[in-house]
């Protein structure tokens, strides 16, 4: 080897080489850590062990931990990237410490399963249910420890059977999470001349009606009890479903269309239900306050009112006079009592910290019944459709 080449600069796969060098080193010393991390969760699992109530899914204190990460990180690794990894990392932890059966609106595949898998990791243990009364059941009386539940649609709104059954069960609002609902059209089909019927889920079907009027006037439409039966129906020839892109992979159906709903700002609010209030995960006793930030600041509540002139004005004035913003407010009819309401209501804080004990006492007095629903931390955005459902030159989670 000459001189010139021993001075000159490395070439581009010997530096790669390097690089990769590099990579494995660092793998290990992650492997090392996530070991350590999964050695302290287990360590934590025993000592909730001696606490059979004890919950594991701890919302607050992940959120505590994912806001600190993101605040010291300098990049160039991306806060959602970040924020993805670590919610995998919770749940191997969570696991590890105890095995968590989830309920959500089955079978495998549908939107409910996504959001669930995307929020809660895929160390869970995912139990499809036939519908969700199902699920609100399967967490009231402990066959799961956690539930997945649709609670509003930003274009068609409130999913009703979901308030309903808050009615029906002590169960509560752990948190919530917002999921990205986008289309594709799924079949074996390798145009679209070839589409005669189309399954899918009612609400699906209305999502995406005038891209249907517009591609697909003659095809016959059937609705059916979720995208994830939808797509397992459609196998004949001539037949398409309409579902999420991941289906495609599940199902082995490929992808003639994407993102085809008619509206791109289509997000669900899904919540987190579990058969204890969170506060109780805190480390205190059931609705015992906790001093300090918690890291809750969003309240849901359930509540009636004397059918008097005034009584929702009550309410409404003691709010506003404590500075309590209200997100959301929702009337449903309680069952057996003609024209008699329950009031649903998302307010912007933790209405059980020490500040609004006393707002809390009159809240109370002011309406027949009140119950707090849960205490959780807003919830995050999730939008992580997989790259082969993003758009081309078409235009259609």
């Amino acid at each position: 080897m000459t001189r010139e080449q021993q001075t000159a600069s490395p070439s581009p796969a010997q530096r790669l080489s390097a690089i990769r060098t590099e990579i494995d080193d660092v793998d290990h010393k992650l492997l090392a850590l996530l070991n350590q991390r999964a050695a302290l969760s287990q360590e934590v699992g025993r000592i909730k062990a001696s606490d059979p109530d004890g919950m594991v899914f701890k919302p607050l204190r992940e959120r505590e931990v994912l806001d600190k990460l993101a605040a010291d990180n300098n990049g160039p690794l991306p806060d959602d990237h970040l924020r993805a990894i670590w919610r995998e990392v919770f749940s191997s932890s969570r696991a590890l410490q105890r095995p968590q059966n989830v309920a959500y609106l089955g079978p495998e595949g549908t939107f409910s399963y996504f959001a669930g898998v995307e929020y809660l990791g895929r160390a869970a243990r995912f139990h499809p249910c036939n519908d969700l009364t199902q699920v609100f059941e399967e967490v009231s009386d402990g066959t799961c420890e956690l539930g997945v539940v649709p609670l509003e649609n930003s274009l068609q709104g409130t999913v009703g059977v979901s308030f309903d059954l808050f009615l029906r069960h002590e169960v509560y609002i752990q948190a919530e999470l917002f999921s990205r609902i986008s289309h594709c059209l799924l079949s074996n089909a390798t145009s679209l001349a070839e589409i005669t019927t189309i399954y899918s889920h009612p609400q699906p079907l209305a999502q995406c009606a005038g891209w249907l009027r517009a591609h697909l006037p003659t095809a016959g439409l059937i609705p059916v009890e979720s995208t994830a039966a939808a797509a397992r129906r459609a196998v004949d020839p001539g037949t398409a479903a309409i579902g999420n892109g991941k289906l495609a992979a599940m199902t082995g159906l490929g992808i003639l269309a994407r993102r085809i709903e008619d509206e791109p700002g289509n997000w669900t609010r899904f919540v987190i239900i579990g058969p204890r209030p969170a506060r109780a995960q805190l480390g205190g006793a059931v609705n015992t306050p906790v001093p300090g930030h918690t890291g809750a600041d969003k309240t849901s509540l359930l509540f009636t009112l004397p059918d008097k002139a005034g009584s929702l004005c009550t309410v409404l004035n003691l709010l506003a006079s404590h500075h309590i913003n209200m997100r959301k407010l929702e009337s449903r009819p309680l069952r057996g009592q003609c024209w008699k309401y329950a009031f649903f209501a998302d307010v912007e804080c933790d209405l059980e910290a020490p500040q609004y004990a006393d707002a809390l006492q009159k809240l109370a007095e002011a309406c027949t019944s009140f119950r707090i629903l849960g205490c959780y931390p807003t919830g995050p955005q999730l939008d992580r459709t997989d790259a082969a459902d993003q758009p081309e030159e078409a235009r259609h989670v």
